[in-house]
């Protein structure tokens, strides 16, 4: 697929199809696994929560999609601290299930590691099927270019060597690693804007966050942070 292809915003209207693109492609890796041991269910749990966060991202962020809908991101402007979703911990429970420990797990990994400093969030990126690379690397592309213009670093986490490798191809560099559990590890990738103001005097070095205390954990799971 050409690396030029155009991408379209999402509206609304478009949630359904990605939380369903987000399942298709999250469901057989091995944090899908993970997370939703149960592989009858997993897919319904997957979508329901992949739903939870593309609403979110339309209210605090953005989304795109390729134009024939095969391929989709999910981001956050994290110019300033975010709220959680709306009833997060109501519906995060309605759709986990007994599985909820797992995702809140994860919930917390990611926001301890996360950038302080403003910047754009690359949450969910999703191209199922056997033509997923073309797909993914178009829709990066197509987004990126949106994202760049906002003359903000964009930040992302790759599960998988290939996310890695294509975020690397679009000129992100490896930040930092992020322990999950005991098995499931993601690495953080920083991009700076190419408009980005002043980049001679900036550091090019990607910030590091630290660890976050116990204080700070319990702020992170409390839904009113």
């Amino acid at each position: 697929m050409n690396m030029s292809t155009p991408v379209v915003r999402a509206r609304w209207c478009d949630i359904g199809r990605i939380a369903d693109l987000v399942t298709e492609a999250l469901a057989p890796t091995d944090l899908g696994a993970w997370l939703v041991p149960d592989e009858r269910h997993r897919p319904t749990i997957l979508a329901a929560v992949a739903r939870i966060w593309t609403e979110h991202a339309l209210l605090f962020g953005d989304a795109f999609l390729l134009p024939d809908g095969t391929a989709a991101t999910v981001w956050f402007h994290r110019y300033r601290p975010i709220p959680p979703p709306a009833q997060y911990a109501d519906r995060l429970t309605d759709a986990c299930s007994t599985y909820l420990d797992r995702f809140l797990q994860l919930d917390q990994a990611l926001a301890a590691r996360r950038p302080t400093e403003a910047h754009n969030h690359l949450a969910l990126l999703a191209a199922p099927g056997p033509a997923e690379p073309g797909r993914a690397a178009a829709v990066l592309a197509g987004a990126q270019r949106w994202m760049d213009k906002l003359s903000l670093p964009t930040y992302a986490e790759a599960f998988t060597d290939a996310d890695r490798e294509l975020f690397q191809q679009h000129g992100y560099t490896h930040r930092d690693t992020l322990p999950i559990d005991g098995h499931t590890t993601a690495h953080s990738m920083w991009r700076w804007s190419p408009f980005l103001s002043d980049r001679s005097s900036r550091n090019t070095r990607p910030p590091v966050r630290r660890p976050l205390t116990q204080n700070s954990v319990s702020r992170i799971m409390n839904p009113a942070r």
